[in-house]
């Protein structure tokens, strides 16, 4: 760091310089990558804060359980994304938006635990069920896209 400025690569890049996508999530950037132009990957991180807001209220028995459980799933959603959105190969890249996705899937399965267990209501899961949606139908897209493109991906 020099002058409250970071040194990414040869250039200099402001504390304050953000990356912004169509959801107008304001990212501060250490470095310029492709995942981070992701509608998809500015959702998912959305879809982290809502999960942290919602794991906030369950009983203190379960924080390393089912809240650990959730929060961990919904890092490795943006994660997946993230490392996949760097690979080459459209097969790794391909391989990583399936594990993000199969990380969607198993949110869902413990929010309808959660809501079974009576720690959430469906009211208060309501924004994070469609943000999950969006995600996994953005992410079946883009898996089809390299399928599309690629047939033995």
């Amino acid at each position: 760091m020099v002058n409250g400025e970071w040194l990414v690569g040869k250039r200099l890049v402001g504390i304050d310089r953000c990356c912004t996508s169509i959801f107008n999530l304001n990212l501060y950037c250490m470095l310029d990558l492709s995942h981070k132009k992701l509608d998809v990957y500015a959702l998912s991180l959305k879809m982290v804060k809502e999960i942290y807001k919602l794991t906030q209220g369950f009983p203190q028995e379960e924080k390393y359980v089912l809240v650990s459980q959730l929060r961990r799933a919904a890092i490795s959603v943006c994660s997946n994304i993230a490392e996949g959105a760097v690979r080459k190969s459209k097969r790794e890249k391909k391989r990583f938006y399936e594990i993000s996705g199969s990380s969607v899937v198993e949110i869902d399965t413990q929010l309808e635990i959660a809501l079974l267990l009576n720690y959430l209501s469906t009211i208060s899961i309501n924004e994070v069920e469609q943000k999950l949606e969006s995600v996994f139908r953005m992410l079946s897209k883009m898996i089809g896209n390299l399928e599309a493109n690629n047939p033995e991906a």
